[in-house]
């Protein structure tokens, strides 16, 4: 646990404390910031208090009083609820502003991890409750140099796995293959460039590329044909512990040339993603804050200027670390307003799509922040693939 950050965090953000709080384990944000056992047999609500200045307090059951044991500071017990609450008011007492895992009408959902009741009870106590998400973010996402090399390092060996499985796909096509056999194919390659992924990846043809998140089955997967559209979203980390995923997504077609409407649709979505591409660019490069939602803002204002916007159905983009979702800000303007600032030494997704009924075009890239930079961290799809 980074003490000293988070107690200095917390004073940057006029902050009085920040209350971590967790039963049966419904708060990983807390354990993995703590530092805590993810699989420590928690039966007991624990609480832990990291105040803005000054020394950390517990507030744990009887039964499993060294639950917090590694953690810095002074503990309470307690076993009753009576005892619970009276102890809670007591840790609580010199604080009055207090982050949690919340959000504001579950606006930020990846960090709203606090029960309602358990925000109502500290209300009542006279503490001003509010979200924790900023905090979540620093100390989530962003980082390490070790962490920002081990995603350059799949980046490299993702790149040209996905080159290599075009090249596949082409000469196996008028053999036979399928959605689902492409997707072994590529599950092999990358367990043998000692890359782990978690499902997928995401090999889908005509309308199956519409679906966003399509993954074909033995069952269910279609054989990939000459004359085909193809689109093909993958993503891997390294098969070390605390690696940074890398996830991309290119589409193409097969035996042919694409046609007009194939050719504007990935225009417009390439443009749309150029488009926050640069607004993310210009900002680090001129030191100015950037929000999830204004880099959102930026692609999906192409795609409705180019008559598009009924079939932009997703964010843009979602943060990147030692989870393919991360908790940090994500491109998005649609699905939530993400006004969680994207930081420095932070990894994300910039992925529009547009999808017709026919077939769906998504471009996906990765950028990577610096104190005063954002830099796209592999290949850039400039124009469809031919098969």
């Amino acid at each position: 646990m980074k003490l000293a950050e988070i107690q200095s965090a917390l004073r940057e953000q006029k902050l009085d404390a920040w209350l971590f709080y967790d039963h049966h384990h419904r708060d990983p944000i807390a354990g993995r910031i703590l530092g805590l056992d993810p699989h420590a047999h928690i039966t007991r609500r624990w609480y832990y208090v990291i105040p803005a200045h000054g020394e950390p307090h517990k507030l744990v059951h009887r039964i499993e009083q060294g639950r917090l044991d590694t953690l810095p500071g002074g503990k309470t017990q307690y076993s009753s609820w009576q005892e619970l609450q009276t102890g809670l008011e007591a840790m609580l007492a010199p604080y009055r502003r207090i982050a949690m895992q919340y959000s504001p009408r579950n606006t930020i959902m990846y960090v709203a991890m606090v029960d309602a009741g358990t925000v109502e009870l500290l209300r009542e106590m006279g503490k001003s409750i509010v979200s924790s998400a900023d905090l979540v973010s620093q100390f989530e996402a962003v980082l390490t140099e070790e962490q920002i090399a081990s995603h350059y390092e799949v980046q490299r060996a993702l790149d040209e796995i996905l080159a290599e499985g075009f090249r596949a796909i082409d000469r196996r096509v008028k053999s036979g293959v399928t959605e689902y056999e492409m997707m072994t194919w590529f599950q092999e390659a990358m367990e043998r460039a000692e890359l782990i992924t978690e499902t997928g990846p995401n090999v889908s043809v005509n309308e199956n590329s519409s679906d966003s998140h399509y993954e074909p089955t033995a069952s269910h997967s279609r054989q990939i044909k000459s004359g085909d559209f193809l689109l093909i979203d993958i993503w891997a980390r390294k098969n070390r512990p605390g690696t940074c995923w890398y996830d991309i997504t290119w589409t193409g077609v097969v035996g042919r040339e694409p046609s007009a409407r194939e050719r504007e649709v990935f225009e417009t979505v390439k443009n749309a993603r150029d488009a926050a591409i640069r607004v993310v660019e210009e900002a680090f490069a001129q030191k100015k804050p950037i929000a999830g939602w204004q880099a959102d803002d930026a692609a999906r204002a192409v795609i409705r200027d180019a008559g598009f916007a009924n079939y932009f159905t997703h964010r843009t983009g979602h943060n990147i670390a030692t989870e393919l979702h991360g908790n940090g800000a994500h491109l998005d303007n649609l699905e939530t307003h993400d006004e969680r600032r994207i930081l420095p030494f932070t990894c994300f997704s910039v992925e529009p799509g547009i999808y017709l009924p026919e077939f769906g075009i998504r471009s996906e890239v990765n950028m990577m922040t610096s104190r005063d930079s954002a830099v796209v961290t592999g290949r850039m799809q400039e124009e469809l693939v031919r098969i």
